[in-house]
């Protein structure tokens, strides 16, 4: 039984808001235990200056990542740093991996994960709702747009699947699942997994936090993770209903 007396394969409990803002198309609001994020997705008409020059640009999809002052104790400080950046990243390359350019057409959608209070797994927690605000965001378009060659846009062509992630780590010496700031900071391993839907990685990052792993334990928090990323697969789909278009 771990400190918040979830068993090993247990993840917290999540909580999705949809259309929780309303200026833009794609606006929610997730949390995993105290860990809470709102994600945004705006969209844009154009695609980036770099991807004019191909001869069918198609879309992009980015994201921006960003712990607001208040999310931490102490105040976190205001500006941009190495470890915002490498985690925006990550977010848009897991969002993108599942995502076909041609498809959504010329146009940005700018993914925005910002988070207000953290205690834990603010990466993962940012994928899985990034992706919920992409979703609605491709669903806003209207079927009436026309793409390359007087194609109309189709939704469900857009998404080849459905991306989450979830956090593993060693506790203890034992594998856990969906860690939080107690466990992260005590883990002598820790990882994060982003997988599709349907169970094929897109990412993981593994650190040995002060004990080495073997194959085995590796195995075993790759279980976890591909279980956590099940049930949340199962959360989003039942956050959109019927309109899920993959």
């Amino acid at each position: 039984m771990r400190h918040d007396s979830r068993q090993p394969d247990q993840l917290r409990p999540i909580k999705v808001e949809r259309g929780y803002t309303k200026a833009t198309p794609g606006s929610i609001l997730i949390s995993a235990g105290d860990t809470v994020v709102l994600c945004t997705a705006s969209l844009d008409d154009s695609v980036p200056p770099w991807k004019k020059h191909e001869e069918n640009p198609g879309g992009w999809v980015t994201a921006e990542y960003n712990m607001l002052p208040g999310s931490t104790s102490p105040r976190k400080r205001r500006k941009a740093d190495g470890r915002s950046s490498e985690i925006q990243r990550l977010i848009g390359r897991s969002l993108r991996a599942v995502v076909d350019f041609d498809a959504l057409g010329p146009r940005t959608i700018t993914v925005d994960c910002d988070v207000l209070q953290a205690d834990g797994g603010t990466r993962t927690l940012s994928i899985t709702g990034g992706f919920l605000a992409l979703l609605d965001t491709v669903l806003s378009i209207p079927d009436t747009c026309e793409l390359a060659e007087g194609e109309i846009f189709d939704p469900k062509k857009v998404f080849s699947n459905s991306v989450a992630a979830v956090s593993v780590g060693v506790v203890n010496n034992q594998p856990v699942l969906d860690l939080d700031y107690i466990e992260d900071s005590t883990a002598g391993v820790d990882m994060n997994v982003v997988m599709t839907g349907s169970g094929d990685f897109v990412e993981v990052q593994g650190t040995a936090e002060g004990q080495i792993f073997d194959r085995g334990l590796l195995d075993a928090q790759l279980e976890l993770a591909t279980s956590g990323i099940q049930q949340l697969s199962a959360i989003q789909k039942e956050c959109i209903g019927e309109a899920w278009p993959i």
